[in-house]
């Protein structure tokens, strides 16, 4: 079947849906608007732990990388722990009360930032990031199957794409708005409370330095209580995933299946997703900690991770242009993997800011896989959907794992050594589901 380039990238609400023949164009792209707000949100939050990592280290006075890495531990997981509660819960609510719902967890975790901020107790600090990943685990496990099957499945990808310009634009714009606030002449005030050795000072400076996060998050908690209600209020149809994502005719698959752990090609999409998250925020969260183990002054890394969501932007726009008329989703999931694999090799054999910059371009080569495994994981799950995507948002618990190695690791290993050794595996792994580990068996 072949679509016109509307329908590729905004489709008609798939058969089974309530509503009277095709939709028009402006009714099919309403939910992509909206969708594509909420996916602005997930970025400008989630792309803030790049920024919370150096400040907290500082503000807590932690003593370790390490210690500071806790910041994605605790964020992603939040999704291995809340992603299959998520899913019960949206078949109560319907995916719309979902979303707002989730932004109304979200803001309750940013306003634990306030009393996390006046203790200066890093263990709050967790406990409210851990919170708003609560939140975002029910944003995601709502809108990433609703934007892959609110059209055709053979563009999924495309869509998805334009979901990432939105949360890597505004992931572009949270950390150089954060660290602007929070880490204003941050080298002159970590060598000013290096120096000081009393420890009343010293507790004034910190106290002082750790206030600086209270208004960002009281303004964050504002704007996501708000667009909760407008969700809520909003024109946003809810699907039932079920039967959108229902298999051709005599080719059901569910209809054989007991129950979702039959499906292989769903099992090995989740390990990707494991894998691409962790590669994800190694780039992006982690490049701060990796250029200072060049020597690399802290008001100069701090910005590092706009220069990899930059580079993750331009690979969704080649995705919007490209995907399916040009490339297919597992080709493009191809393509990703083997420059991931080639620029992890650069990484290593470059030092500086050379390296530096190796890093920030894995966001060209991991822009597109999201949006490619996604669909290919939950294709053809029917009945089976809803619990297939929150299985594959537990997998962003990647996030959680390997950045948190990384920071254990480095600190016996050469820390390039260790980038390679946790990156290549990952990359290589993506590369087989990209070439075989997608493909769906047929029903027996």
């Amino acid at each position: 079947m072949r679509f016109t380039n509307d329908q590729d990238i905004f489709g008609s609400l798939t058969s089974g849906q309530n509503h009277k023949g095709n939709m028009t164009r402006k009714s099919a792209l309403n939910p992509v608007v909206i969708i594509g707000a909420l996916f602005f949100i997930f970025g400008f939050v989630t792309w803030m732990n790049g920024t919370l990592i150096p400040f907290l280290k500082l503000a807590c006075n932690l003593k370790t990388d390490a210690e500071a890495f806790f910041v994605t531990f605790a964020f992603y997981m939040a999704y291995f722990f809340l992603a299959i509660p998520s899913s019960s819960l949206l078949k109560m609510t319907g995916m719309k009360m979902g979303m707002s719902w989730g932004l109304v967890v979200m803001a309750i975790g940013a306003l634990i930032f306030i009393p996390a901020a006046n203790s200066r107790s890093f263990g709050l600090f967790l406990t409210g990031l851990f919170v708003q990943g609560m939140g975002l685990a029910l944003l995601q496990t709502a809108s990433n199957p609703y934007i892959s099957i609110v059209g055709p499945i053979e563009s999924a990808a495309q869509r998805i794409s334009i979901m990432g310009i939105c949360n890597k634009g505004a992931g572009i714009l949270s950390p150089i708005i954060l660290s602007t606030i929070v880490l204003k002449n941050a080298n002159q005030l970590q060598a000013k409370i290096d120096a000081t050795t009393d420890v009343a000072t010293k507790e004034t400076l910190l106290n002082e330095l750790a206030g600086r996060i209270i208004y960002p998050y009281i303004v964050i908690a504002v704007i996501l209580f708000i667009l909760a209600i407008m969700i809520r209020k909003s024109s946003l149809p809810d699907i039932d995933a079920s039967q959108a994502n229902a298999e051709p005719i005599g080719q059901s698959m569910a209809a054989n299946k007991t129950n979702v752990l039959q499906f292989p090609h769903l099992l090995l999409g989740v390990l990707c997703i494991f894998v691409y998250v962790g590669v994800e925020v190694m780039a992006g969260d982690a490049i701060g900690i990796y250029g200072k183990s060049f020597g690399i002054p802290l008001d100069e890394y701090k910005y590092f991770t706009s220069f990899t969501l930059g580079s993750m932007l331009l690979g969704y726009l080649i995705g919007v242009f490209t995907i399916p008329k040009y490339i297919s989703q597992e080709k493009a999931l191809r393509v990703s993997a083997i420059v991931g694999v080639l620029l992890t090799i650069g990484v290593f054999v470059t030092k500086g800011y050379v390296s530096v910059g190796f890093v920030a371009a894995l966001g060209l080569a991991n822009a597109l896989m999201w949006p490619a495994i996604f669909p290919l994981a939950i294709n053809r799950l029917g009945r089976f959907t809803e619990i297939g995507s929150a299985l594959l948002i537990m997998g962003i618990a990647g996030g959680a794992i390997i950045p948190l190695l990384f920071g254990y690791l480095k600190a016996t290993i050469n820390f390039q050594l260790v980038f390679l050794a946790l990156m290549l595996p990952c990359y290589l792994y993506i590369l087989y589901y990209a070439t075989s580990g997608y493909k769906i068996k047929p029903a027996r």
